[in-house]
């Protein structure tokens, strides 16, 4: 009879699981579950039993594939907890990413939301530090500030203060260095005002701004959400305070957050 064929054998390098006819392997896309729901129990991330019986898996393999995931800074453990968190190694290699293919599928979501408004769009995305905008549609006739590349305060605009209310209390409160600065007069400086504020935004699901940050300026956002409801990006809809004054949030209101839950669902898609 001839002889079973050994690992050796195959063209499959040594340790390597056989995929099928799918191509897929296994051990790989295991690791990618467990940072994937690493990625979603931030900020307090998860015990290596918590984490495998989110992905099915059990507790030695888990271990096994997390203490891997460690090694190359992919995830890091509290010595204190033994809770799983993303490690910088995933922070450095985003920072690196481009934003093309969200932005290719935003673009025409934010074109049609300007051309129904009347209004500039925006799309910004979260990053490690706070929010920076990447794309933007402003009406031909409409004279408007460029926001491309642009950091904002988190506290002084409508876009960031969509991130910020769907953000746990104590990681929304690490993006606010230090004091709250008054850009305005209409500017919230002091947190409990400003928690008041984020709790209004969560029930009517779209911030506002009042000119906290520019004076003139008045708009609306809304967080894009990813897994476990968290932000990964911020849709915006912002004009002059004559043409965007608070009586018209309550129409943008709703058309910013149908926008970004658009946008979610096509980002599901990339």
């Amino acid at each position: 009879m001839p002889k079973a064929q050994s690992t050796a054998d195959t063209n499959e390098p040594p340790g390597a699981e056989q995929g099928g006819a799918s191509g897929k392997v296994q051990s790989l896309e295991r690791a990618i579950t467990l940072l994937q729901a690493t990625a979603d129990s931030a900020p307090d991330g998860e015990t290596a039993a918590g984490l495998a019986a989110r992905c099915g898996l059990n507790r030695a393999t888990a271990w096994r594939l997390l203490s891997t995931l460690e090694q190359y800074g992919l995830v890091e453990r509290s010595p204190v907890t033994n809770r799983y968190t993303i490690g910088f190694t995933v922070a450095r290699m985003a920072s690196a990413a481009g934003f093309d293919g969200l932005i290719r599928r935003a673009h025409g979501t934010l074109r049609r939301v300007s051309e129904q408004t009347g209004e500039t769009a925006n799309l910004a995305v979260v990053q490690q530090l706070g929010l920076t905008y990447v794309d933007e549609v402003t009406p031909p006739v409409v004279l408007a500030a460029q926001w491309l590349g642009r950091h904002v305060p988190m506290h002084a605009t409508s876009t960031g203060k969509a991130l910020l209310a769907w953000l746990p209390e104590e990681e929304a409160k690490s993006l606010l260095s230090g004091p709250l600065e008054a850009y305005t007069d209409t500017t919230i400086t002091d947190w409990a005002r400003l928690r008041a504020d984020l709790e209004q935004t969560r029930e009517r699901g779209y911030s506002v701004c009042v000119g906290e940050m520019e004076r003139n300026l008045y708009g609306v956002s809304a967080p894009v959400l990813g897994g476990r409801g968290r932000p990964f990006a911020v849709v915006s809809i912002w004009g002059p305070q004559d043409r965007v004054p608070e009586s018209r949030f309550t129409a943008l209101g709703p058309l910013v957050r149908a926008a970004a839950e658009e946008i979610a669902q096509a980002a599901q898609r990339l």
